[in-house]
């Protein structure tokens, strides 16, 4: 039996990836009504009580209006599914303890501002500076490294021989166009990562006119601007890699390629 394997779960905040949620969906729950209309069915199968059924639809509408919080995302895929290339244990430290702090922190600061606890976490990101200290910082350091892993583990999958094809259709065109061809974006994008200084992340981003382009962020800063949006990352904090390569953060680069879901990826361009 391979590693543990956590379930994906539907319909939280960021499944899909934060900057990719459907309308109708609340922000910070399950699809609106469809508790509801899930407690309907089983209430009418029981035949239980009108006022059963009337505090049961009570509950519904306290959850789905109600301030709620953010949640650690579940992986679509067991903590050992990338190795050899990410190991196991490094999966499961950065997701149950690194990124699980950036929610709990992110967690703290808003709930000591109530007028925030209804607010998306985009648009908090695209908000920071409007916002008081330390509720800034912390939005700014935790709310990102929230919105970055939640892309992070998304923009990743198992099927390596599929990965390594690389993009297609249009964002393959536009990265032909940007960078003259697939292997010269990739030469551009490792070499990024590699003299990022400390602790950041290298994207591939798109601006409004669908243009791409490779930049850093420092610490968890997120790439999310009014005018630009991630479609994919790469996480070169030590914690991301250190288990397995030490130092050698330009060979965790090289490999990380294997494991880059470009199917996903594809889908926010």
């Amino acid at each position: 039996m391979r590693g543990s394997k956590p379930r994906v779960r539907h319909g939280t905040r960021h499944s899909p990836p934060p900057h990719e949620m459907s309308v109708g969906v609340h922000p910070r729950g399950a699809p609106r009504g469809l508790l509801l209309l899930n407690g309907i069915k089983y209430i009418l199968s029981k035949r239980s009580s009108r006022i059963t059924f009337a505090l049961f639809a009570v509950i519904c509408i306290i959850r789905d209006y109600s301030p709620m919080k953010f949640e650690l995302p579940l992986l679509p895929y067991s903590y050992d599914a990338l190795e050899p290339y990410i190991d196991a244990k490094t999966m499961e430290i950065h997701h149950t303890k690194h990124h699980a702090s950036y929610v709990t922190k992110l967690n703290e600061a808003v709930a000591a501002v109530p007028e925030l606890e209804r607010k998306t976490l985009e648009e908090l990101l695209l908000s920071t500076e409007k916002l008081p200290e330390p509720t800034r910082t912390a939005v700014r350091n935790h709310g990102g490294g929230h919105y970055n892993h939640s892309l992070f583990w998304t923009s990743m999958g198992p099927h390596f021989e599929r990965n390594e094809k690389g993009p297609s259709g249009n964002l393959k065109q536009t990265i032909e166009a940007a960078f003259g061809d697939f292997e010269k974006f990739k030469g551009a994008f490792s070499k990024t990562a590699a003299g990022i200084f400390g602790s950041g992340w290298v994207w591939l981003v798109k601006n409004d006119s669908g243009a791409l382009s490779v930049i850093t962020t420092p610490n968890q800063n997120a790439p999310l601007t009014a005018t630009q949006k991630p479609i994919v990352g790469l996480d070169v904090w030590e914690h991301a890699y250190y288990l397995k390569y030490q130092n050698r953060r330009p060979e965790y680069i090289e490999n990380w390629w294997h494991v880059v879901n470009w199917e996903e990826v594809e889908k926010r361009y």
